[in-house]
């Protein structure tokens, strides 16, 4: 169905002809262009005007491509009235050095307005340490909290309850044990956990292509981030808890280009539903779908990205996946700042770059927004920097007035080919993975880290030749003295959080703990579901080391190869 008739389309073909013979043929033989190419930044070219001609060539239809808010395709937002209902959701990403200074920094952070907070841990929790290992040594809170036991979490939410905020973790390779932790510690408050209102990251494919704090090999790591998903859906948890979120974000930041972070991300998730289908789950009673997605600076093409995956998502769960219920279609977003274009050069401008990828946020009508602090090159954000993204994301949502109207840039010529454009290349990409076995066989050739590879090199030649502007790096630089105040953790907390940790030792039930871990064990070799098992081990305060060794006996640890 086309937006203007026959006649109407030969006229703006005819007037067109005119004005590129005479106005802009004179414009550009007088100025010439101040760039030899226009591309977004992944590549794709961008012509000097759009007009209905572009969106007739693709025999563009609005019922297609658009449709409704809350309805399939769902390109223009998941709900019927977006932000007039709901205004988007303000996280902040944050933990650090111990379980009490991360619990001062988030009743702080909720003082001062926040909605949603995403703990942030370090890399020994990341990677299933305890704080005592030697690999851990150096690492302890620097990075994230220091998350060791149930008694690390249980002081994290000291007053503040987990039926009374959304809680986020940042855990993939060991997701099933952060969830324990947040259900046991709910339960110590007596919230159950029904009411908990918690979001699990749990992508553990993408730390092999993008992030590498992996744990277990691909298949058996599969597996255990499905265990979550599939407790979620069989214990009535899905009202308030999202078992995962598709992450395009750290592969963004590894590298990739937008089309690259949409075709990877939804072969990952198809993965994931795959594996949890062939579990007896109904493709409808799957719990809620969230993705993570970066919000770069280019801000058109970031746009249309959101806008063109949840179309995409819609069509794969419907046409693929033959799902009829809308909320598995719809797909919710969490997104970030893309914090690799943030600089320890002039940091100052990480101000405006997060700002720029808040409107970005909002403009394609995400669910909840987060943006980087201005130190996010040089340090922890300081409770400061952390205040005024939280500032700006309130000035964004109740300020700006885009909230006020569902997916403001819809009908744009320009918006709606470069959508309808990003669609169409991640299908191409995401059908090659297809292909070639699937998300995790591609990541057993390398394929995805080698393709996030050169398309790194690239940009980075970009940016060496001056060919891609990054202001203070490779342009406008100047002589500076730092003048931004930055977080340091305390050099002495980690030995006390080692003291901590063998004290717990001393006085939990150690005969508990080894029948604990016995469980476990069996349970990995069964191939059951391990979420029952790790919560009663999580209970008697087996630490996060002690739980992943019981598992690396069973799996063990993968290293990645040379290809």
């Amino acid at each position: 169905m086309a937006i203007y008739d026959k006649e109407e389309l030969d006229e703006i073909k005819q007037r067109r002809k005119i004005w590129e013979n005479t106005l802009l043929k004179g414009e550009i033989e007088k100025r010439g262009e101040w760039k030899k190419e226009f591309k977004t930044n992944s590549g794709i070219p961008i012509e000097r005007l759009y007009t209905p001609l572009d969106l007739n060539e693709k025999e563009w239809s609005y019922p297609e491509k658009l449709g409704f808010p809350g309805d399939y395709p769902f390109t223009r937002g998941i709900t019927p009235n977006m932000y007039r209902g709901v205004p988007p959701r303000m996280f902040v990403y944050s933990g650090y050095g111990s379980a009490e200074a991360t619990n001062q920094r988030y009743k702080y952070l909720l003082s001062q307005g926040a909605k949603e907070l995403i703990i942030a841990s370090d890399l020994h929790t990341q990677l299933g340490y305890d704080i005592d290992n030697p690999l851990s040594r150096g690492e302890v809170g620097k990075i994230g909290v220091a998350i060791n036991s149930l008694a690390d979490v249980e002081v994290i939410f000291d007053g503040i309850r987990l039926d009374e905020v959304f809680v986020g973790a940042q855990a993939n390779a060991n997701s099933p044990i952060l969830l324990a932790f947040v259900i046991a510690a709910a339960e110590k408050q007596g919230v159950s956990p029904q009411q908990i209102k918690f979001v699990v990251q749990n992508d553990v494919l993408k730390e092999y292509i993008a992030r590498g704090t992996y744990i277990f090999p691909p298949k058996p790591a599969l597996k255990f981030s499905c265990d979550i998903i599939e407790y979620v859906a069989r214990n009535n948890l899905s009202e308030w808890m999202c078992p995962i979120i598709y992450c395009g974000y750290h592969m963004r930041e590894a590298g990739a280009n937008t089309v690259q972070e949409m075709a990877f991300t939804m072969a990952n998730a198809v993965a994931y539903i795959e594996e949890v289908l062939s579990r007896g789950i109904n493709i409808d009673e799957l719990p809620q779908q969230r993705a993570l997605f970066v919000a770069g600076l280019d801000l058109f093409e970031e746009v249309c990205k959101h806008r063109a995956f949840r179309r995409l998502w819609a069509k794969m769960m419907k046409e693929r996946f033959k799902a009829k219920n809308p909320r598995v279609m719809a797909l919710g977003y969490t997104c970030g700042s893309q914090s690799s274009l943030y600089t320890a050069q002039q940091p100052m401008n990480n101000i405006v770059r997060g700002t720029i990828s808040g409107l970005v946020q909002a403009l394609s009508g995400v669910q909840t927004i987060n943006i980087a602090a201005m130190d996010e090159a040089l340090s922890i954000p300081t409770e400061e920097s952390a205040t005024l993204v939280l500032r700006t994301m309130q000035i964004i949502t109740h300020e700006t007035g885009i909230p006020n109207t569902i997916d403001p840039l819809a009908g744009s010529y320009y918006v709606e080919t470069l959508t309808d454009e990003l669609e169409e290349r991640a299908t191409r990409l995401f059908e090659k993975v297809q292909s070639l076995g699937g998300a995790v066989a591609c990541i057993e050739q390398g394929f995805q880290e080698a393709e996030i590879a050169k398309e790194a090199y690239e940009q980075y030649k970009q940016v060496k030749t001056g060919g891609r502007v990054w202001v203070g790096v490779n342009q406008f630089q100047m002589d500076e003295k730092l003048s931004i105040k930055l977080m340091r953790v305390d050099q002495k907390e980690e030995e006390r959080q080692i003291e901590k940790v063998k004290r717990l030792r001393k006085e939990r039930d150690n005969k508990k703990v080894e029948a604990a871990l016995k469980d476990l064990k069996e349970a990995a070799i069964e191939e059951t579901n391990l979420v029952p098992t790790i919560l009663s081990a999580v209970k008697v305060y087996s630490t996060i080391g002690e739980i992943c060794n019981s598992f690396r006996e069973v799996y063990g640890e993968y290293r990645r190869p040379a290809y």
